[in-house]
């Protein structure tokens, strides 16, 4: 029977990213394949991506390695497939589909995902195929079976330039360990140094390159845009939230809250958006190509993550119509799908005001960089037990009194110092005493 071969291109599976990493195949040239089969994982700059086969046939050939960058719209797999009419050249095979199709993303990577039946042996590998990037040769690409490893572990091999099917593993079930990455690539790092090269001690390199792809790269060069257009102001301000913190501990005590761990996060939230409703133009954007001023009227609240893939900021959407418990569910998913590097591509885009909570990491303040599009952003920092002046009159004294620091960077095309020191101010005085916001 006649076979017509197929390309397929790489597809814009986050909201126009230009391009995605090469994670690692899950086929190889000479593999059968069958429709919605898992055939290869990106990484954007937005989210881990499994991509499934659109037709039944046998690979034909890679033309993209892992750890390489490509263009959406570049032709990444060759497959070819049983056509029982149609044209046919010398060899008896239809002729080749140049580009003919998009693959099409499942989303997020599933962790659990069913694996190609393991190979008996070491497998064969294939040869290099040519790199994007001319004058620079791709590594392999291997055809054998994805070495078994967690998500971290993949991680730090991808960190320290280490392929995993270069690694003994030592884990149970053949499970490629930390201790294993770390051994590969200190001796790779040994087997490349001159002769008289210094070392830290016996077996550590002095330096490491990593290759600065997917959320590092999008992070890095979205905040250069951002520090080189917006011009940031950033404002400090101290406040009691010794108020809030009894509120906290009282309404997670009631039932409806019981199944969360209610972060003062979740409070800081709550008290920006009503700040934000006396302050809209701190949600808003600039349309530098029309010249205009975009107030919106919605909130798609940021809540800046750090995962093991780097700095990401998923949104709750609408976050201005929910109530606390809604607000508190919103927040505790968001964290904890990050966590596991499941965050959607629509879930990382379209957001109009962020919080940063560097408190997390013990930090009392810092001065946050504008996400690209967003007028303001708000850094929440560690909550202290702290002296504090209480009382007036005959009545002040000092007693220690929990207290955070925020810090409100805002673009100064947007609001003018009496608008962000507003927005600052009014989300501070919530924090400090509750009951305004039933005013």
């Amino acid at each position: 029977m006649p076979s017509s071969t197929h390309q397929f291109r790489l597809p814009d599976v986050g909201e126009g990213l230009t391009e995605a990493d090469i994670i690692s195949w899950a086929v190889g040239p000479g593999d059968t394949v069958e429709v919605n089969q898992i055939i290869v994982e990106i990484e954007t700059a937005k989210a881990a991506v499994e991509l499934p086969s659109p037709c039944a046939g046998t690979v034909r050939e890679l033309h993209a390695a892992e750890g390489e960058t490509v263009a959406v719209g570049t032709p990444i797999i060759t497959i070819g497939t049983a056509t029982p009419d149609g044209p046919i050249d010398a060899d008896g095979r239809a002729p080749t589909v140049e580009a003919d199709a998009m693959l099409v993303g499942y989303g997020p990577r599933n962790t659990t995902a069913v694996r190609r039946a393991r190979r008996t042996g070491p497998g064969p590998v294939a040869p290099a195929v040519p790199s994007a990037r001319a004058g620079t040769p791709a590594p392999p690409v291997r055809t054998q079976e994805r070495p078994a490893a967690k998500p971290p572990v993949r991680k730090l091999a991808k960190d320290l330039g280490v392929s995993l099917y270069a690694v003994t593993p030592t884990g149970p079930h053949g499970t490629v360990t930390r201790e294993d990455v770390r051994r590969a690539a200190a001796d790779t790092t040994t087997r490349a140094a001159e002769p008289h090269s210094s070392t830290v001690a016996a077996g550590e390199p002095r330096e490491t390159r990593v290759p600065v792809r997917g959320v590092r790269k999008h992070t890095a060069r979205a905040m250069v845009e951002s520090a080189f257009t917006a011009p940031h102001v950033t404002e400090f301000i101290t406040v009691d939230i010794t108020e809030t913190m009894r509120l906290r501990e009282s309404v997670s005590a009631r039932r409806e809250f019981r199944h969360l761990r209610l972060s003062p996060l979740v409070f800081v939230a709550r008290s920006l958006l009503l700040a934000l409703r006396r302050t809209p133009e701190a949600n808003a954007s600039w349309d530098e190509a029309a010249q205009e001023i975009v107030l919106k009227h919605y909130v798609n609240l940021g809540i800046a993550a750090a995962t093991d893939r780097g700095l990401i900021v998923p949104h709750v959407k609408d976050a201005h119509r929910m109530s606390l418990l809604e607000l508190a569910e919103a927040i505790t998913g968001l964290a904890e799908t990050a966590r596991a590097g499941k965050t959607a591509p629509a879930e990382l885009t379209g957001g109009t005001i962020t919080i940063t909570n560097v408190g997390v990491f013990g930090i009392d303040t810092g001065t946050p960089i504008l996400n690209p599009g967003e007028a303001a952003i708000l850094a929440v920092g560690a909550v202290r037990r702290t002296p504090w002046v209480v009382g007036t009159g005959d009545e002040e004294h000092v007693e220690p009194r929990w207290t955070l620091q925020l810090a409100l960077s805002f673009d100064h095309r947007l609001l003018d110092g009496q608008q962000g020191s507003q927005l600052l101010a009014d989300t501070a005085a919530v924090l400090a005493d509750p009951g305004l916001a039933l005013l």
